[in-house]
Parts: C-alpha cells; structure tokens; sequence
C-alpha cells in the first residue's frame, strides 16, 4: 500500500510543503486546472498576541463533526534578519492537534508582506478535492496589510485586543470596514466593554445589503462567547451564498494570484542580479520587463 492512500494526511501535509518551498517557475509547474471551491474559507486575522490561535482552536472544536471535517492553515511570521519562522500554531492548538476531522498547517510567511505566504492562494487550491468542508485561515497579523486576506476568504473574523489601541490604529488602517465579524478576545481584561461600544459604533456604520457585523466578546472560561462566533460564521456563510457573484470572487483571486507571481519574480531576479540596482529607475524597469520576457527581449 502507498503512503498516500495509506496515511493522505502525511501525504498532503508534504504536498503542501512543496507548494510552499516552491519559486516562481515551480509554482507554474505544479500548476494545473483551477478546482472548482468546495470549502468555505474563514479568515481570521487581527494584531499579534490578540489571541487568534487560541480562538481558533475552541472554533475549529465547536465547527467540526462526524460527517464535518476542519482544516486549519496557520500563516507564521519569518524574520526578516534570521529567515527564520517558528511554527508555533501546531503548539498552542495541542488540544485538537490528534483530533481525525481537524488538519493543522503552519507555513512560514517568508517574502509575502500582507500577513499571508507566497503561495496561500496555491496552498488553499491543494487543500481542495480532500474532504474538507471548510478551511480556517489565520494571517500573521501585520496591520494594514491584512486587508489582502479579504480576497481569498468567504468570512473575515477581526480579532481585537481590549485597550490595545487596536481599535484605532484599525480604523486609521480601513481594517475595520473589511471585517464581517467583529471579536473583542481576552474579554475579562479590563477595557473590554469600552472597546466592544467603541467597535459597535463602527459596525453600525458598516451594514451592507442586509449584513450588519456583530460584535462577540470571548475570553477562555466563557463557552458562550464561542458558540455566539459560530453561530455568527454560520449565518454569515448562509447570507453570503444568497448573495455571491461566484464570477468576481474567482476573478479577484486570480488577479491576486498573478500580482503576487509577478511581485516574486521580480525579487528573485533582482536578487540574482544585485547590479540591476544601480540602474535609475528606467533602466531598472526595462531590465525587469526583459527578464520577465526574454522572448519579447530576443523578438
């Protein structure tokens, strides 16, 4: 018997480790038709140490069943000094790490500067086709770059800490108004339901042909906060579908998908060759343009 047929767990975990290793000319490669969706994606995003994997683990418990099966991609934040990332999602999520119908990743963000990795439009593609009925994808958490997670996911959940400042520096940002469901975590904190009025007011002003985002405080001990999420990413899922321009949604991503091939390419080219730098800027656009077609170049 195979590994894949006899472990696909394993095998798909190393498949996505290729997609994620993978450069420019790998990734098209690898590349064949684009599946057709069949998981619901929920992106959890929000400042670091706001709690997200935490969050995360009680929703994937709460959403998963018998015939329910969750996927969790974890985007972790790679240092710009060392290139290193700890993957550290796999241990604050221990508690349903052996659980048969939840699958955990952690991928490093490497290059990718909008709070996700290089290839998650490819990695959440992969992940299609193995029994999954929904993903959850958590961003690193950056700021106003994760704005970007809107295009690849069906539901953002925007998790905000109390008296953090996070509320502001949101709004500053237009994070708020690109979040479907509001958390207030850590909700035993002092500030909590000053910053719970404070995003309420913002969501008032954020209802949109019929969806009016809640606002859900949650801390460890309460339960109820939880199930008040789930229910939230359940009716936002069932509202949205009524309403999907399936259409534009695939476009969208598309558009993402080749603005980040092109953004890479770039990087890669202008660090094979650090003396294009020394052009001015024309010259260093027009060398860019030939290498990204050399065909045209040789024309």
């Amino acid at each position: 018997m195979s590994e894949t047929s006899s472990n696909p767990r394993r095998a798909l975990s190393r498949a996505l480790s290729r997609i994620a290793n993978a450069d420019v000319a790998e990734t098209l490669a690898q590349q064949g038709a684009v599946p057709t969706p069949e998981m619901s994606r929920i992106g959890v995003t929000g400042a670091p140490g706001a709690g997200k994997s935490t969050l995360i683990a009680r929703l994937a418990k709460l959403r998963k069943g018998e015939d329910h099966k969750i996927a969790v991609l974890a985007i972790d934040p790679t240092s710009p000094v060392s290139k290193g990332s700890i993957l550290g999602d796999r241990i604050r999520m221990d508690a349903i790490a052996d659980d048969p119908n939840i699958f955990i990743r952690s991928i490093p963000s490497r290059r990718s500067h909008d709070g996700l990795a290089d290839n998650t439009a490819d990695l959440l593609a992969a992940m299609e086709g193995h029994g999954f009925d929904e993903v959850i994808l958590e961003s690193v958490g950056v700021g106003q770059a994760e704005y970007t997670i809107r295009t690849l996911v069906d539901t953002v959940v925007l998790v905000l800490l109390p008296e953090s400042g996070d509320a502001i520096q949101a709004m500053k940002a237009g994070i708020l108004e690109m979040a479907d469901i509001y958390v207030v975590s850590k909700a035993d904190l002092p500030g909590a339901e000053l910053m719970v009025a404070e995003i309420q007011q913002v969501a008032e002003r954020q209802t949109a042909d019929g969806w009016a985002p809640p606002v859900i405080s949650t801390s460890r001990n309460d339960l109820e906060g939880f199930a008040r999420l789930d229910a939230a990413i359940s009716a936002h899922a069932k509202w949205r579908k009524a309403r999907m321009d399936e259409t534009a949604t695939q476009r969208a991503r598309a558009r993402y998908q080749a603005q980040g091939l092109i953004a890479r390419r770039i990087d890669e080219i202008m660090e094979a060759d650090n003396s294009l730098l020394d052009l001015d800027p024309r010259g260093l656009f027009d060398a860019l343009i030939a290498k990204l077609n050399p065909s045209r170049r040789d024309a």
